[in-house]
């Protein structure tokens, strides 16, 4: 699999003993090393405790024990956790919060390191009574908190359930599992909707895309490379895009990977037409598309010309609006998939802006957008029988380009979320691959940032 740099030095001093004494002593950030998944690995570390008394408790209590997992539903002195489920699905006043917000709070300091918080509750907006919705939204912000109180590498996320779906379902399912895993390290203060009953469980959870074809646009390097192999990993037939300048890495890439390499500007007019046909030749199918290729061409708006401006937008979105329209006017009639996956690489930059990156924030912005629009022409969020699309905003992480940052400002950046470190180009790549796999199959129009809870943005 591609590695990124590994230039945080810091983050490795102050793991080791002196460097954590030195740390202690004056006053300095202690980020912790993180786990990440390996294959094979236990999918919690420690028992996993269950609080709530609503239906989702009694859901995700069956479904940690089907996982083999060691579950809790009182709290003993003794005890230490790799993971707390709290579920408010309940929840029809904000004073219904109280009880099992505080046995949360008094089991904090039992967490091991890299544990897991996971908050479920329903959509606020499936209800219009004012007291419920409020009771929903507070969980959210309950849960970010939450986040940034979290030590050692653990995290806190939520699941928002529609109105009526069951954390039984293989949407929701898929996302605690997701959520409990190494998988999600650099995922913090998110929330990953489930608005269906669609989607399917994999019969191998080691291999959740065996037997699907996925194109990975840039996969000649970086975050592509990593996706590409990923997705690999998890058991798919890897179709790797990138320029015909990028052609030697891209080879090297696919060819590790068994995978068949396509050299293609993305901004032609017939790009979508031309990996339809590469796809149909190959391997007779497409399942999945990831949209990660993107530039960036840097400039303050007042010393912004139009070219530094059309070719981001060009390639960042318009590209990908282009070849949707084909991927989807194709579905189901022969090569692409009645249920395809497609996810596309946003950015916190697209949230929250950046001085100097107004087209690339556009850009990215606008990916949202059209990821949320996709997803309505694609069927009701989620529906049985119908595809999906997600994005994923990755935070700062650490590649090539950020390894050239001058040092002040790098690890600035890297501190700047709840984890106190940069992510790896991993970390964006596992979120992909849970949001194009099947056990995603409730969630669509959706953007996961991956980004450690950045403290920029929303």
């Amino acid at each position: 699999m591609a590695k990124a740099p590994q230039t945080d030095t810091y983050t490795a001093l102050v793991n080791q003993p002196l460097g954590q004494k030195l740390a202690g002593a004056l006053g300095l950030p202690r980020p912790a090393v993180l786990r990440r998944y390996e294959p094979g690995q236990t999918l919690v570390e420690g028992s996993v405790l269950v609080l709530g008394g609503g239906h989702a408790a009694d859901e995700a209590a069956a479904v940690l024990l089907d996982w083999g997992l060691d579950v809790r539903r009182q709290s003993a002195p003794a005890d230490r956790y790799g993971a707390v489920i709290a579920c408010y699905d309940d929840a029809g006043t904000p004073a219904d919060l109280s009880a099992t917000t505080l046995q949360l709070g008094a089991v904090q300091r039992k967490l091991g390191p890299s544990a897991r918080v996971i908050t479920i509750y329903r959509d606020p907006l499936g209800s219009d009574r004012p007291a419920v919705r409020a009771a929903r939204r507070g969980v959210e912000g309950l849960t970010r908190s939450l986040a940034h109180e979290m030590r050692r590498g653990a995290t806190a996320n939520g699941i928002v359930l529609g109105e009526h779906t069951a954390l039984s379902a293989p949407g929701a399912t898929g996302a605690l599992r997701f959520l409990l895993s190494a998988k999600s390290a650099f995922v913090s203060g998110q929330f990953i909707p489930v608005s269906s009953e669609a989607g399917a469980l994999p019969r191998d959870w080691e291999k959740p895309l065996a037997g699907k074809v996925a194109v990975v646009t840039g996969a000649a390097r970086g975050i592509g490379a990593a996706i590409a192999a990923t997705l690999h990993r998890d058991g798919a037939t890897i179709v790797g895009v990138d320029v015909p300048a990028a052609g030697e890495a891209l080879a090297g890439v696919v060819n590790s990977l068994a995978g068949t390499a396509l050299q293609l500007d993305i901004t032609a007019a017939d790009a979508g037409e031309r990996i339809l046909a590469h796809c149909a030749e190959r391997h007779g199918r497409l399942d999945i598309v990831v949209h990660n290729a993107g530039i960036t061409r840097d400039k303050k708006l007042a010393n912004m010309d139009a070219a530094r401006w059309d070719s981001v937008l060009a390639v960042n979105i318009e590209s990908q609006l282009a070849m949707n329209q084909v991927f989807l006017a194709a579905t189901g009639q022969g090569v692409v998939a009645d249920e395809l996956r497609i996810s596309s690489l946003a950015s916190t930059s697209g949230i929250a802006g950046n001085a100097g990156q107004t087209n690339y924030a556009a850009s990215k912005a606008g990916v949202m957008g059209m990821v949320s629009a996709t997803a309505e022409l694609m069927g009701p969020a989620g529906t049985a029988g119908g595809g999906s699309i997600n994005a994923v905003a990755p935070g700062f992480i650490e590649t090539e380009m950020t390894a050239r940052m001058p040092m002040a400002t790098r690890e600035v950046a890297r501190r700047l979320n709840s984890l106190q470190q940069g992510g790896r180009p991993v970390d964006v790549a596992e979120a992909i691959a849970y949001l194009v796999s099947d056990a995603a199959g409730g969630t669509s129009g959706a953007t996961l940032r991956v980004c450690g809870q950045g403290m920029m943005g929303a």
